[in-house]
């Protein structure tokens, strides 16, 4: 709706509004707009281009000549309303934003809380019964059965699928499946806090392998945030009371590995629109499909019999449930990560991967008694803020 009013020298009066009212005859105008009185020196016009009611008119005498004379509310013909000339945005966009921000910190919550019992129960199932490659059998076994039987209760969406997707998803699954094995490995033989302090050191496997494999450049900030890394991890490692070389090079593997599984999934995963729930749900599937026929032959069922007797024997029943509590605790926390990155940025990500790495080994060190020298626990700090610069200077 647009109105206009113009001012002119001479006199009019409000019968000169033009109103559609054909049922009426023109010579009753005046009686609906009855004549208003003005200063000879002004000339009062409305032009409306949009089909008007007029809601209210008052007259009235102003002191000043150029006071406006009439008080126009009007509303448009298929409105009910007057249109208000000052209209408040509403305050949803405000809600919205704190409601995400909300989640996202829910997320967090659970992701790191769920990776510290994981490691908890993890640890503990590998003291009483080291045998790594079922152990991580297991626990892609059971987010697997969990994603399948969400999927055909309808609790979840299942993904739509096709042979490309799989084919895709092949090269990532293989560096998963390594990356979780090799993890496994490590902290079947050293201290939880000691696989993480290693593991905190896999920023630089990724640029390394981006520079010389991909030809990729980085800044320079990018580099020297390496420096920290590469001498926090070493002197955390040179310090380690309980040193051993298959722990530190199971971390040492699981980090190129996770790199590879990254650069896979960034390049054969674009374009495929899988949420991130039920793309770790196939990536667990895939991975289970790829390690079991590994798992037996690596250790095979004549040796898990014997130390599940044994463990039994020592630890009881509890056993069972440790086994089951680090299966689910796996699944969980690695799907609320996933889920995560479909809220927030690769940056806030890797922020959030670095605090996670500080509370397992600070809760891993507290809860198993693990001897820390000081120099170790200064390498694993220069090693965590090194891993922080890197995602900073990478963004």
């Amino acid at each position: 709706m647009i109105c206009s009013v113009k001012q002119y020298s001479t006199i009019t009066n409000g019968s000169d509004i033009f109103l559609r009212q054909s049922t009426r005859p023109p010579m009753q105008r005046s009686l609906l707009l009855p004549s208003l009185p003005v200063p000879k020196s002004q000339r009062s016009v409305i032009s409306v281009q949009k089909a008007l009611h007029v809601s209210a008119i008052e007259s009235f005498r102003s002191p000043k000549p150029r006071t406006s004379l009439i008080k126009c509310q009007a509303y448009e013909a298929d409105r009910s309303q007057p249109i208000e000339s000052n209209i408040e945005l509403p305050k949803a966009d405000t809600r919205s934003e704190a409601a995400k921000k909300l989640k996202i910190g829910v997320y967090f919550a659970m992701w790191w809380a769920l990776n510290v019992v994981f490691n908890i129960y993890n640890k503990k199932v590998l003291n009483a019964y080291p045998f790594p490659w079922l152990t991580s059998t297991l626990s892609l076994a059971c987010g697997s059965l969990i994603m399948l039987i969400s999927w055909a209760t309808r609790i979840a969406e299942a993904p739509k699928t096709d042979m490309d997707f799989w084919k895709a998803l092949f090269p990532v699954a293989v560096a998963h499946t390594i990356g979780h094995v090799a993890a496994t490995v490590s902290m079947s033989k050293v201290a939880v806090s000691f696989t993480h302090i290693i593991k905190s050191g896999e920023p630089a496997f990724s640029v390394l392998v981006s520079r010389f494999l991909l030809g990729e450049s980085f800044p320079t900030s990018v580099y020297l945030s390496l420096l920290p890394i590469i001498g926090g991890c070493g002197l955390a490692a040179l310090t380690e009371l309980n040193f051993n070389m298959i722990g530190f090079m199971g971390a040492m593997i699981s980090n190129l590995a996770f790199v590879f599984r990254n650069i896979f999934s960034k390049r054969g995963m674009k374009g495929k629109s899988v949420s991130g729930m039920n793309y770790y749900a196939c990536l667990s599937i895939l991975s289970l499909i790829i390690l079991t026929p590994f798992a037996i032959a690596v250790e095979g069922p004549a040796m898990w019999k014997a130390g599940f007797e044994t463990a039994i024997s020592q630890i009881g029943p509890n056993l069972i449930w440790w086994m089951a509590a680090q299966s689910v605790f796996y699944h969980l926390y690695n799907q609320v990560s996933y889920m995560s990155l479909d809220e927030i940025s690769p940056l806030t990500f890797s922020i959030g991967n670095t605090m996670k790495r500080i509370s397992v080994i600070v809760s891993s060190i507290i809860i198993f008694h693990t001897p820390v020298q000081p120099v170790n626990a200064l390498g694993a700090a220069i090693a965590i803020f090194g891993t922080f610069l890197y995602s900073q200077s990478k963004q």
